[in-house]
């Protein structure tokens, strides 16, 4: 009997699975500072207790997609470890700040199955919960992936596609508690725009690149311990390549979103997203944003703006699909989230 894991393939899905993914992890100071050694990312709240306190928290907690990828990871030998690609993000709710000292763990249920027309792969969508030391949810979303099967002969479930709604509502989102920007520094923020100042339908450049080296992608998968084959193996991609991992640019797209979008400080919602080509060692991510909606809160001083944030390996900013409407081979992501900004 075999001791090793090889990862469940498509076949070995079934609807309503209840997953519960090992490692606990218990994350601290180091987990920002490497993060931040990793991706150009600058926004004062993440950066600063002091700014921190001033807009009302205890503290300052560690980056929203810290938590995002440290969950992500524990669901990979689970959900995405014969995975071909992960495709996309729904439903994503941040639900508490994630402190340095907290232990985090996940768990799934598999609420999608669909096999695909070529009978080797299928799509798998799943629901995962982050938890911390106290049980109490800190992040959920939707993500689906495609992976293959181990049996093509094996036979293809009922197709069950769920319904995920375009977006979340703005009182859907959870605002942490005691978050108050009335007396936010703007100097000390980077830029002087305020959620007032951004128009709905407008477009920004972030200007800035990034080249994705090997060795950075490396440290950041081993971070997070997310071991998908495609990341870390140049023999499960028939062109030999390692796959850089979708969170990966994520975080570098968002950390070049500052540049124009510095006081967009908290996630707190991902509507959707998806990757739409792959990205490569010598890639250099570049990003643009458009202001999709506009929304107050109950917190004092906060707004709620919904982005789009678009990452490119090349090609003309704000361009993003072509004529027959799919995605341009540059852009390499393509999310819609929530962020909480000072009115």
């Amino acid at each position: 009997m075999s001791k090793t894991n090889q990862g469940r393939f498509f076949e070995d899905y079934r609807l309503g699975d209840k997953l519960q993914h090992a490692v606990p992890r218990t994350v601290g100071a180091g987990e920002r500072a490497l993060y931040h050694a990793l991706y150009p990312t600058r926004h004062a709240l993440y950066s600063s207790d002091s700014f921190a306190q001033s807009c009302g928290l205890s503290a300052s907690p560690l980056d929203d997609l810290i938590a995002f990828h440290i969950v992500f990871g524990k669901t990979v030998p689970d959900v995405s470890l014969n995975a071909v690609a992960n495709l996309g993000y729904a439903q994503g709710r941040w639900l508490a700040p994630v402190w340095p000292g907290d232990t985090l763990r996940a768990e799934s249920e598999v609420i999608g199955l669909k096999q695909n027309s070529n009978g080797k792969t299928g799509v798998v969508w799943v629901r995962t919960t982050g938890l911390n030391q106290d049980d109490t949810p800190v992040l959920d979303y939707v993500r689906w992936v495609m992976v293959r099967k181990g049996d093509v002969d094996a036979p293809a479930p009922e197709t069950t596609v769920p319904d995920l709604p375009a977006a979340l509502s703005a009182d859907q989102l959870h605002i942490p508690q005691g978050l108050n920007f009335t007396n936010y520094d703007f100097t000390l923020a980077g830029e002087p725009h305020r959620w007032g100042d951004y128009d709905v339908g407008e477009k920004i450049d972030h200007v800035d690149g990034v080249t994705i080296e090997e060795a950075e992608h490396m440290m950041a998968t081993r971070l997070w311990q997310n071991t998908a084959k495609v990341h870390f193996d140049t023999a499960a991609r028939p062109d030999g390549t390692r796959l850089i991992y979708g969170g990966h640019v994520i975080s570098m797209a968002r950390a070049l979103s500052f540049n124009g979008l510095a006081n967009a400080q908290m996630i707190a919602g991902l509507n959707g997203g998806a990757h739409a080509n792959p990205c490569l060692a010598g890639d250099t991510i570049r990003a643009w944003s458009e202001v999709l909606d506009k929304a107050d809160t109950a917190a004092p001083g906060v707004g709620a703006i919904r982005l789009r944030l678009v990452a490119t390996k090349g090609g003309a900013p704000f361009e993003l699909r072509d004529e027959a409407g799919k995605y341009r081979p540059e852009v390499l992501l393509d999310l819609d989230y929530w962020a909480l900004m000072p009115r």
